[in-house]
């Protein structure tokens, strides 16, 4: 009974510890990470690169529309942190269903407050103000999940842009390219995405090849 109880607990916690995680990166514009999209038991939380929440609710996928979804009002528990709470955190967000979400607080350092602390069990850090322009502010991991940007010294239509997350890596068209497609994304891992060039004129700048949606290592990609 006891080592059933134990395995109990065990497969009980495996449960929890993954029940959150990355579900999906939505690339807008074809050039700049617009969300990032966490999800949990039964909602999503979708959250920007630095760290503030933007919507949260049940994700509902159209049946007539590729890749089109809508985020709609989540009817389980939600609790938000009071005026008593420390200031930095008070009227967010605090649960969703049994998903706890913290904050950094008013005595952390001044980049680090009211951001995205952890969501369940996955920890956030961020880029710090002593690090590269491009870079600080800016989610560099989720749970064991690093990120990294284009650096300030990089050409201008890809520094700051999402350079990596996980395994998957990202590629941009440069400024040296044609200036209809310049800084749009190039590659999502081994996904590649071609453009009408300003040659073309009734379509420049339109996707020409590459699929919107995918999944790259565990993680749905949206480019729109």
């Amino acid at each position: 009974m006891k080592r059933f109880l134990l395995g109990l607990a065990f497969i009980t916690t495996s449960f929890f510890a993954q029940a959150q995680k990355i579900a999906k990166v939505t690339i807008s514009g074809y050039t700049t990470m617009e969300s990032i999209t966490i999800g949990l038991d039964d909602a999503v939380i979708v959250i920007n690169e630095n760290g503030t929440i933007t919507n949260y609710g049940v994700e509902n996928f159209s049946d007539k529309i590729p890749n089109y979804s809508r985020v709609d009002p989540y009817t389980g528990r939600l609790e938000n942190y009071t005026t008593t709470d420390d200031k930095a955190f008070q009227g967010k967000i605090k649960y969703i269903g049994r998903t706890g979400i913290t904050y950094y607080a008013s005595y952390d350092l001044p980049e680090l407050q009211g951001k995205i602390k952890t969501i369940g069990s996955l920890v956030f850090t961020y880029g710090m103000n002593y690090e590269d322009a491009a870079f600080k502010g800016k989610i560099k991991a989720i749970g064991a999940t690093s990120l990294s940007y284009y650096a300030s010294y990089e050409n201008d239509a890809v520094k700051g842009k999402l350079k990596s997350i996980g395994n998957t890596s990202l590629s941009y068209y440069s400024g040296f390219d044609d200036k209809a497609i310049k800084g749009k994304i190039k590659s999502i891992g081994f996904a590649n995405f071609t453009y009408y060039t300003s040659f073309d004129k009734q379509f420049a700048g339109a996707l020409k090849t590459g699929t919107r949606m995918q999944n790259i290592n565990g993680i749905n990609f949206l480019v729109n």
